[in-house]
């Protein structure tokens, strides 16, 4: 009973493989898996995920690196895709300071867009934020996501995510809390309330330990829940239930 709640599933890394993918997460203990969108095509595509398997569902939404390519087709698109059955958030949308594949300022107004957009949908946010965590609190402050949302892989400090937990947000993590280096993130992890925490793989990327470097799959999610159960002193299967709880909870599937 495991849910990655963030994985790209149809990367093309997936393609030689996929179904052998698949039958590992069904051997591995994983119910279900939340394919996320970062663009336009993704995100239809992780809705045609969601309609093809049982166990998968779909974000839909702009990431920031792609915030350049947004019209108000594309917004208007992405509306549509949002009222498809087992679309479960907008994302990952927010900003990304470290790549700046697109300018800051464009990054911004999209977040912000897509922020109203999934208020208006009646759908919970999930947010990529990679150096830029003072804008990012800025905008999430002014434009408070309704139906609540996640901070995916999250990244930052205490400090911060203390004030994060206090307007509601959730906490998630993936494969870097198993990093050797992890302090920081295992701070967070260790303090973080447990009804407010998620366990994701961001596959194909940041596999855990100690497969890291290679391709991550959801299947790996596991690591993390065993990572995130030896932080809160639990058992693996007390901190399956309660991360599957807490997704059901944040996604409205209780």
């Amino acid at each position: 009973m495991i849910w990655d709640t963030h994985a790209h599933l149809d990367d093309e890394s997936y393609q030689e493989d996929f179904q052998d993918v698949l039958e590992r997460i069904k051997s591995s203990g994983i119910s279900r898996v939340t394919n996320v969108g970062y663009d336009f095509s993704s995100s239809k595509r992780s809705v045609q995920l969601a309609q093809d398997y049982d166990f998968i569902y779909a974000a839909i939404g702009i990431h920031p690196h792609n915030a350049e390519e947004v019209t108000e087709e594309v917004m208007a698109q992405l509306q549509a895709l949002a009222r498809k059955p087992k679309v479960l958030a907008w994302g990952e949308i927010g900003l990304d300071y470290y790549r700046d594949l697109s300018p800051r300022s464009t990054q911004q107004k999209v977040f912000i867009q897509q922020i109203e957009l999934a208020n208006n949908a009646g759908l919970p946010i999930v947010i990529h934020n990679r150096d830029a965590h003072q804008d990012v609190m800025e905008i999430v402050k002014a434009h408070p996501p309704r139906y609540g949302g996640v901070f995916h892989c999250y990244s930052g400090s205490w400090e911060m995510a203390k004030i994060l937990l206090k307007i509601g947000f959730y906490l998630s993590f993936a494969g870097p809390l198993t990093f050797k280096n992890a302090r920081h993130t295992v701070e967070v992890a260790r303090n973080a309330p447990l009804d407010r925490i998620l366990v994701e793989t961001d596959s194909p990327y940041l596999s855990p330990e100690p497969r890291r470097g290679k391709r991550n799959e959801p299947a790996y999610v596991r690591e993390v829940v065993r990572k995130l159960a030896e932080i809160k002193e639990l058992s693996m299967e007390e901190m399956a239930l309660q991360t599957m709880h807490n997704a059901e909870t944040i996604f409205k599937l209780v």
